[in-house]
């Protein structure tokens, strides 16, 4: 692990100035210049493809949500350094926030079935006579949670594993759920997402659970791996108007490659 100091503060700033600029297609200039300066060597106890693979990570977030790039910040750099432990002490301390969360079904989009005891969700392409009211989501395959959130902090856990497309996050109450949504910030929505052809590349990062920890007051949505302990990204400085809904969608069934259902997991300490 570094010492903490005034040089290591300053090298994260610049390197995320770098990420922030950097193109996917200048990642193996970047790996390169790692290597000349032999910082991936410095990264005693974790492995060189790990630390690439994080910074591939930040890279394609970027270019998934161009309008969150002012969102990263210096401990997403910082983070990598740190050591098992001390990442699994991190979570353990967010997950004594877990909260009950049940999806409600007035709010799932018509293709969608949910399990009986609203903790799962996936969707067959068939859509129910179901009533359209204001609050169901009439285009894109989503549900919200029944629980909502004003104050404190929180956190939940969603098993993921088998999809190739999903979407997970927080979202204002008053969200529009009429026609195409763009996840973003400006919209009410603070969500992370996989799609298949982007993290093709990035298999073996792919989660399979996935925890949401949101502190109100403090303006923080921050995302984990939760097998591997690891930060997957953070929103800072949220303006949240209003209460707030865990928001979910699996995506689409596409033809059946990804027909696995989302599931919101019970939380439990590590062993």
């Amino acid at each position: 692990k570094f010492p903490k100091s005034d040089s290591m503060e300053k090298l994260s700033v610049e390197l995320l100035n770098t990420l922030k600029n950097l193109k996917q297609d200048d990642f193996k200039q970047f790996k390169w210049f790692l290597k000349q300066d032999d910082i991936l060597k410095g990264q005693k106890g974790i492995p060189e493809d790990e630390v690439i693979g994080k910074i591939k990570l930040n890279i394609l977030a970027t270019s998934w949500m161009p309008c969150f790039v002012s969102d990263l910040n210096p401990r997403h750099l910082r983070f990598v350094t740190e050591g098992i432990g001390e990442k699994e002490a991190e979570l353990e301390k967010l997950r004594e926030f877990a909260v009950d969360v049940t999806l409600d079904p007035d709010t799932a989009h018509r293709d969608l079935v949910l399990s009986s005891d609203g903790k799962q969700v996936y969707d067959t392409n068939v859509t129910k006579d179901l009533p359209m009211t204001s609050q169901r989501f009439d285009t894109c395959a989503s549900v919200v949670g029944k629980e909502t959130f004003s104050s404190g902090k929180f956190y939940i856990e969603v098993q993921v594993e088998g999809k190739t497309d999903w979407s997970v996050g927080i979202a204002h109450k008053s969200i529009n759920r009429k026609g195409k949504i763009c996840l973003s910030p400006n919209n009410g929505f603070w969500t992370i997402w996989l799609k298949d052809k982007v993290y093709e590349a990035l298999a073996k990062l792919n989660p399979e659970r996935v925890g949401v920890f949101v502190d109100y007051d403090g303006g923080l949505v921050s995302f984990y791996n939760v097998d591997t302990t690891d930060l997957l990204y953070s929103f800072t400085g949220c303006c949240f108007a209003e209460r707030l809904l865990p928001f979910f969608s699996p995506c689409t069934n596409i033809g059946g490659t990804n027909s696995a259902p989302l599931i919101i997991s019970p939380v439990s300490l590590f062993d």
